[in-house]
């Protein structure tokens, strides 16, 4: 089906043909739901279409980042997190583990190639580690309850999930989309697929996926296996491959070069769990039964832009790679965060000229680094001479704090920005969530999505005014040492503008992000 590549007009829909919904959502995980929830947010209209008529079971990521943790709670979901932490099994059981039954919960440090990292190497005197986060206590959640929390999220902001119904095919004209679903047509504003590696909307829209072929194939199971009580626990290097042992939680996760299966979209049987486990390990198991079987690859494409007129990308619709490191799942909220009051804008016409061609220019870069992150890894895991040299060499590294330190804070998400023009070394940079001196904290501010200025001063009042329909001030001043006298922060939570009040610079900011001022008279601007 062709699609149009042309840029429509930035003012939504027109014409004889009304929007049922201003975006139709393909895809009702964990990212088509964050979307949704932001583009409501943003004061969009939107529907979730989702193929599945429950959430998937599947073993998923089961770690947040902090670029994705503090998006979250700055939604204020971040007291359901911790819920669904504390109802953990396997969380429970780790913290009553400890001497005098109970065990401290560590900084998380995560692997490199199957390399682990030793939290007690983390630079204490770094200041980006200098104490446990408070929101690194919420790192260990599984995609299945953020998943949960973020379809009760966008309900309560009047998301429309539609489950069972499959997108099957859609046309674009000057006006909007008509989606094709199992359930009927829907006329829409803007398409975002969300709909995972094997994105419908991808391949129907004509988006280029480039990139390079797979290497492995991966097993990662729960299972009640026989067989395994030599093998070492933990992740371990064999001269075939790879594997990961938990016998703790009945897990074991195989790793074999060669390429991908010959069966590739078949579903994962016991018995190729059972050859891979021989394969790899050496071990002659007997498998006696499976709770939960996934079969995966390192196939690492991306598409080359993620807006093709009408129609947009977001998580693995836009990026695919190897699981390692936990980077999908909090690639695709990142995604999904920095797009959704975008697209809410300019659906509802009071976007400025360019600004949903910034989803790209900001989003690719980040996807860009996660591939080549997991490609080298993947180059380290090699059961080959050069490779595992390669490894010992990467090993030792990271047996050093500062290696340590640097791999971890690369795994965190830690320093994640965007190249936003400003000097001041905040702007690009997620917002800190500063103390207030009335008490609250910043994050408390933002849970409905508008822009943010913090003014303690009161110099900007006059801005402040004049976008006073998407955009909260606080004049309360923030505590500490080196904070700036006044800050803009978009609504993703991204400082766009910040230092000493400066008319010019933020009559501009607040027009490149925000669009044009209400007209409230003259001598109402900066």
């Amino acid at each position: 089906m062709a699609v149009s590549t042309e840029t429509p007009g930035m003012s939504g829909m027109s014409g004889s043909s009304p929007a049922d919904f201003d975006v139709v959502v393909a895809g009702g995980g964990p990212v088509g739901l964050m979307l949704a929830a932001e583009l409501r947010l943003g004061g969009a209209s939107v529907v979730v279409v989702e193929r599945l008529t429950e959430p998937s079971t599947g073993l998923k990521a089961g770690t947040l980042n902090r670029p994705s943790i503090e998006a979250l709670h700055r939604r204020g979901l971040l007291p359901a997190l911790r819920r669904a932490q504390q109802q953990d099994e396997w969380f429970v059981s780790f913290l009553s583990g400890g001497e005098g039954g109970e065990r401290a919960l560590p900084r998380f440090a995560g692997h490199f190639a199957a390399i682990p990292l030793s939290e007690a190497l983390l630079d204490d005197s770094d200041p980006e580690l200098s104490d446990l986060h408070p929101l690194d206590l919420v790192a260990l959640v599984h995609q299945k309850r953020i998943e949960e929390i973020l379809a009760e999220h966008a309900a309560a902001l009047g998301v429309e999930l539609r489950r069972g119904v499959e997108l099957t095919d859609f046309a674009e004209d000057a006006d909007g989309v008509t989606v094709e679903t199992s359930d009927g047509p829907v006329r829409c504003g803007w398409l975002v697929g969300c709909d995972g590696g094997r994105s419908e909307v991808r391949k129907r829209a004509g988006f280029d996926f480039p990139g390079t072929e797979p290497e492995i194939t991966a097993y990662h199971a729960v299972a009640d296996i026989t067989g395994t009580q030599d093998l070492g626990v933990g992740w371990q290097v064999s001269p075939t491959g790879v594997y990961i042992n938990d016998p703790a939680r009945r897990r074991i996760t195989t790793i074999a070069f060669g390429g991908a299966p010959a069966e590739r979209h078949a579903p994962a049987t016991a018995d190729e769990l059972r050859a891979s486990i021989r394969h790899v390990t050496g071990a002659d198991v007997t498998i006696n039964a499976i709770t939960s079987l996934t079969r995966f690859t390192d196939n690492a494409r991306q598409a080359t832009t993620y807006r093709r007129g009408r129609v947009l990308l977001a998580g693995d619709s836009a990026h695919v790679h190897s699981p390692f490191g936990g980077q999908g799942l909090n690639l695709g909220l990142g995604d999904a965060v920095n797009l959704g009051w975008k697209l809410a804008a300019t659906a509802r016409g009071t976007a400025p000229d360019g600004l949903l061609d910034t989803y790209t220019a900001e989003r690719h870069p980040l996807g860009a680094w996660v591939l080549d992150w997991t490609r080298a890894q993947i180059a380290l895991m090699r059961p080959e001479p050069h490779a595992r040299a390669l490894r010992q060499v990467v090993g030792d590294l990271a047996g050093t704090t500062d290696g340590t330190t640097h791999l971890a804070k690369k795994i965190a998400g830690i320093g994640q920005r965007y190249d936003l023009p400003g000097d001041h070394p905040l702007v690009g940079a997620g917002v800190p969530d500063y103390d207030l001196a009335d008490g609250s904290r910043l994050s408390d501010h933002v849970h409905d999505g508008k822009a943010l200025l913090l003014d303690p001063a009161g110099s900007l009042r006059d801005a402040a005014e004049a976008y006073r329909d998407r955009m909260r001030t606080i004049t309360s001043a923030p505590r500490g040492d080196d904070v700036p006298a006044a800050v803009l922060v978009r609504p993703d939570g991204f400082v766009a503008w910040a230092g000493e009040p400066d008319r010019d610079a933020v009559n501009a900011a607040l027009e490149t992000w925000l669009g044009a001022p209400l007209d409230v008279g003259p001598g109402n601007r900066v």
